[in-house]
Formats: structure tokens, C-alpha cells, sequence
């Protein structure tokens, strides 16, 4: 129903955001929003649940005044380095998940039909707005914003991961479902985040939907992580199939994630700019939920609504890479021989305004400003680390040991030099982009040695599998950390981590890693020591990729870190809390 003439309402977008509440310390995290005990025994032997999501061993439940009185009574020596870590991570989430993020960024303001202003640019709906998103978080995006549009919501649909709904329904998690009546359609799809038939039919309806769109006409997408499996839409006459067998082949013969977008995009009517295409000449404004380093629209679910770098020669010369070009099912070499041989040029994309909304440095921003308040010395190393697990774990112990160094005023010595060596070493070997890590060790060396410190990164590292053992990266990093800081204390009295009181966490922001119940695990230099008194032999475990056992089998679970579902993805979260050892 055409809307044209009407009075002047503003949906403003990324506004000022409004800092949440700070969070409870909590020994165990659990993100819902309302009281239930849960099935896990680890959450059950925590103590008790708030309706505010957390539980907390050994503490009464508290409503958010009393929160906030405690935490201002607490000094920062009464409170232990877990809970200081705990209560950093969930204050992350936080400001990450789809509700709260969205709450804060759209608004609704005057009567009448909307205009759209982002970032003040206005976009006024002359005739209706619609909705359509795809991605893990989406539902819970899209439950915000029909509630924030209302009325002016015409019509949606968005793409989601099979079994959503229930998980969140049986989770209590009622802010981040459509409520009954919703004008949005929900399809589930792509069961083990891998495209199928469910994920294709709501891609075709988005398609349609796209395809009928006018001049005078709105489009809002929503996107997260996890978009590209639930967009499947090969270009005819490709069959999903056909479409999937080679993109399998290319990964079993070593093609990086980056190679395989390509290909993706290539043969995709929806990514690489595709949507925005199909629904020009509406006006197009994306909000995004970034699970990608960096950061970059044309990746982060392949780019649906962003001008893609690559053309079909790079398609070509990939598959030409990998053996592959003369092994095509036709309707592939179809399609390659119509495509254009350049990318879509920038201008065509005039009518798109793409937004980052949430993402792994507004998380961790967060988790700095709480961090700071709590008295720490607050670092923020980079949201961008990667690379393979065992020498990021590498270089954390390597900046542990010299803060500790620091905190007995011998950094500027010889081990103090050596220390510093190898950690630019470390950082050359894993290529973290944007890191400024001569910035960074002058912040460290700036730092007194009274105050604790805490170091934030965040990023997505990646585990050589060698074993058939079960974990998650950020569990395994968390062990080879705990292992390497054994090591390093095993060196005696040349160690300077003795003058320390340190912990180590590493958790993923959507609340599981691996095909695990944790989201993560968090250590301290003596688990080594005292998992051997347990009769476990961490480098066995490691050996076996097996971190998940461990942490299950260690203390019964005491230091797995389990918060169900989040509803968000903004890739891991890692935080190192070093305080010096109070004097007898």
C-alpha cells in the first residue's frame, strides 16, 4: 500500500549508542533473560540463576541496583582474576548482541510514513519498506527491528539456521523471536551452516522479493556471519549440487577460504553484489554483524550487497590453480563463458548504503572501557588476530612474561630484550593486519609497576588437526597457553611470572567453539601442574586436538567457560589479566 504524502517520520541509524549497564563478575556465564535452571551440571552446581543471565557460585542473585552497589563496594583485590575475566566477556557480548545493538542504532522518530536517515542522509519511503536478512544472528536483528519499525514494516523474510527458533524458544531467549502475527517470514535452513533445499527456497523468495522492488521502494537487509551457507542461489541453469561438489573439490585440494568466495561469488545470483543489483532501483541500507577480520563488505556473507574486487578471470585462474578447469559440468562452463569478464562498476552501487553495526573491535571496546573501570591498565593488542593456533599461543605467553618483567622493574634488561625479540618475531610469523606492535610495547613499557594490566585481542586463529580428538580453537588455544606458561614458569627462578597473579581466557562470541556445549575455556600458569596431579597429561591431549575433553575431565569442567546461546557472532574474544602477588 503506497504511502506517498505522508507526514515525515526518521529512522536513524548507528546513532549514539547507550553504554549497557556494567556486568556481575560470574564464574559461569549464561545469556538468557530469565530464570531457569539448566541442564548442564556444571551451570547447576554454579549456585543460582539471575533473570539478568548470570549464575554465580557461591553469591545471592541480585536485581540490577543491588548489581550495581556490589560491584561498587568490590575492590579489585577482593575479586578474583576469573571473575573480573567472566564478567569482561559477557560485558563484550553484550554490546554485540542483535536486540540491544539494533535498539541502539535504529530509532523511530515523528508520525507518518518513514524516511530513512543514515548517518544524515535521509532516504524518504515514498511508497513501502521491506525486510530481508540472512545470517546466525538474524532472527534476533530482524525481532528488533520489526519492533522498532511497526507498522511501516511492509513485508519480510529472512534466512536463519535450522532449529533456531527452538533452540532460543527452549532457551528462554524471547527478545530474539518474531513475535505471533510477526509480517516477517522465517525459513530455516543450511543445517550444519552447509547450503541445502530450505536454504535455497529462501533464498529464491528473497530473490523475488528483491526482483519486485520499485524506484519508490526501501529495502533493509539484515546480515551475519553465517549468511553465505543460508543465500544459496547458483546461477541457471547451475544446480546447488553442482555448485557445492566444486566448491568441495577446490577446498580438498588446499584452496584458502578466500579462493572459495571467489568461486562462490562468481557463480551466485544473490552474493557479490547480486541482491543490491536485483533490487535497484529501490534504495538499498544494510546493516551488518560482522564475523570477518577485518571487517570487509564483500566478504562478510560474500557480500550480497557490496561491489564485488573480483571479476571471472579470477575465478578462472583459481580453478586453473587447482586443476580443475577442464573438469567443469557444463552448465559451470555455461556460466563462465557468459559471465562479465570485470566486476560491476563501483557507480552501480549508488543506490546501497552498507552499515557496520556490530563487530569483534566494538566488543572489545567494551570490554576495555569495563576493563578500566574495574582499575585494570587497559591494551587493546588487535581484533585481527590469526594464524595458527600454537604460536598465537606462543605469543601471549611472551607478552605475559614481559609484563611480569615489567611489574619487577626489569624489563629494560637483558630478558626484557629477549622478550621483546621474540615477540616481534612472533607477530612478523602471523601477519596480524593492522598491527602496531612497536606502538603497543611502548604502551606496555609506559605502564607503572603498581597497576594491573589487561591485554584484549579478538580475531579467529585456526587449528592443525592431527588427532580425532574433540575441541574448538579457543579451548585449544587456552591449553597451549596454560602449557607454555608452565613451561616458561619450569625455567625457575629466571621466570618473572612467580611476581604474578595471571589468567588467561579465549571464548567465541556465538557461544559455541568447535562441536562443543563450551564457548571456551580460560587458564592460569599452574593447570599444568595440577591437571598431572589429576592423572592428566596435557600434551596428550593436545596431540590429540582433544581440548574439550581436558577442560570437561580438569576440576569437572571448573574452568570451561559455557554460555549457550548468544545470538551473536563477532568471531573470539581473548583477555589477559596480569596482577602483581601482594606482599606478605
Amino acid at each position: 500500500m503506497g504511502r506517498a504524502g505522508c507526514p515525515a517520520a526518521i529512522l536513524s541509524v548507528a546513532g549514539r549508542a547507550e553504554r549497557p549497564a556494567r556486568s556481575r563478575p560470574a564464574v559461569i556465564v549464561s545469556i538468557c533473560h530469565r530464570p531457569r535452571r539448566s541442564r548442564d551440571p556444571r551451570l547447576e552446581a554454579a549456585g543460582c540463576f539471575s533473570p539478568w543471565g548470570v549464575a554465580s557460585a557461591g553469591r545471592e542473585c541480585r536485581s540490577p541496583p543491588q548489581e550495581a552497589e556490589w560491584l561498587s563496594r568490590g575492590s579489585l583485590c577482593a575479586m578474583s582474576l576469573r571473575e573480573h575475566a567472566l564478567s569482561l566477556f559477557r560485558g563484550a557480548l553484550g554490546t554485540v548482541r542483535p536486540a540491544p545493538m539494533l535498539r541502539r542504532a535504529l530509532k523511530l522518530q515523528g508520525d507518518g510514513c518513514p524516511q530513512l536517515l543514515v548517518k544524515g542522509q535521509a532516504f524518504p519511503v515514498k511508497r513501502d519498506l521491506y525486510l530481508v536478512g540472512f545470517g546466525k544472528a538474524v532472527l534476533g536483528m530482524a525481532a528488533a527491528a520489526e519492533d522498532i519499525l511497526g507498522d511501516h514494516l511492509t513485508r519480510g523474510i529472512i534466512n536463519v539456521p535450522l532449529g533456531i527458533q527452538e533452540s532460543l524458544q527452549r532457551a528462554g531467549m524471547q527478545e530474539m523471536l518474531l513475535k505471533p502475527h510477526s509480517r516477517i517470514q522465517v525459513i530455516e535452513g543450511a543445517k550444519n551452516n552447509l547450503p541445502d533445499a530450505e536454504a535455497l527456497k529462501g533464498a529464491v523468495a528473497i530473490q523475488e522479493l528483491a526482483e519486485g522492488l520499485t524506484a519508490d521502494d526501501l529495502l533493509l537487509v539484515l546480515i551475519s556471519g553465517g549468511g553465505s551457507a543460508l543465500l544459496p542461489a547458483p546461477i541457471p541453469p547451475i544446480l546447488l549440487e553442482e555448485k557445492e561438489k566444486l566448491t568441495k573439490m577446490l577446498a580438498s585440494r588446499g584452496a584458502a577460504i578466500q579462493e572459495l568466495n571467489i568461486v562462490r561469488k562468481t557463480l551466485s545470483v544473490l552474493k557479490g553484489g547480486g541482491l543490491a543489483q536485483l533490487a535497484h532501483p529501490a534504495r538499498v541500507v544494510s546493516l551488518i554483524l560482522s564475523d570477518v577480520i577485518g571487517d570487509p563488505l564483500d566478504i562478510i556473507a560474500s557480500g550480497p550487497t557490496a561491489a564485488s574486487s573480483h571479476s571471472v578471470q579470477d575465478c578462472l585462474q583459481i580453478l586453473t590453480k587447482y586443476n580443475l578447469l577442464h573438469d567443469l559440468p557444463k552448465s559451470v562452463e555455461m556460466v563462465l563463458s557468459s559471465s562479465p569478464t570485470k566486476p560491476t562498476a563501483p557507480e552501480n552501487y549508488s543506490h546501497v548504503s552498507n552499515i557496520i553495526l556490530g563487530s569483534n573491535t566494538v566488543a572489545l571496546e567494551e570490554a576495555r572501557r569495563q576493563a578500566e573501570g574495574l582499575g585494570y591498565a587497559a591494551l587493546l593488542l588487535s581484533a585481527a588476530v590469526r594464524g595458527e593456533v600454537g604460536r598465537v599461543a606462543a605469543l601471549y605467553c611472551q607478552l605475559i612474561q614481559l609484563v611480569c618483567l615489567g611489574f619487577a622493574s626489569l624489563a629494560e634488561g637483558p630478558l626484557g630484550d629477549q622478550l621483546r625479540g621474540n615477540v616481534l618475531q612472533l607477530a612478523a610469523e602471523l601477519q596480524i593486519p593492522g598491527l602496531d606492535l612497536d606502538e603497543f610495547l611502548q604502551a606496555l613499557r609506559g605502564l607503572g609497576p603498581d597497576r594491573p594490566v589487561c591485554i584484549l585481542a579478538g580475531g579467529e586463529t585456526t587449528v592443525q588437526l592431527r588427532g580425532t580428538g574433540k575441541g574448538g580453537r579457543n579451548q585449544e588455544l587456552a591449553l597451549r597457553v596454560g602449557l607454555g606458561l608452565h613451561k616458561a614458569q619450569a625455567t625457575g627462578a629466571s621466570s618473572p611470572q612467580g611476581r604474578c597473579e595471571i589468567l588467561f581466557l579465549s571464548g567465541g562470541t556465538d557461544g559455541q567453539d568447535g562441536p562443543t556445549e563450551a564457548a571456551g575455556a580460560f587458564c592460569s600458569p599452574g593447570l599444568v601442574a595440577e591437571a598431572l596431579q589429576e592423572g592428566l597429561d596435557v600434551e596428550a591431549f593436545l596431540r590429540n586436538n582433544d581440548s574439550y575433553t581436558f577442560f570437561s575431565q580438569f576440576q569437572g569442567g571448573h574452568h570451561l567457560l559455557v554460555t549457550g546461546l548468544t545470538g551473536t557472532n563477532v568471531m573470539d574474544i581473548q583477555a589477559i589479566l596480569i596482577r602483581a602477588v601482594e606482599k606478605s
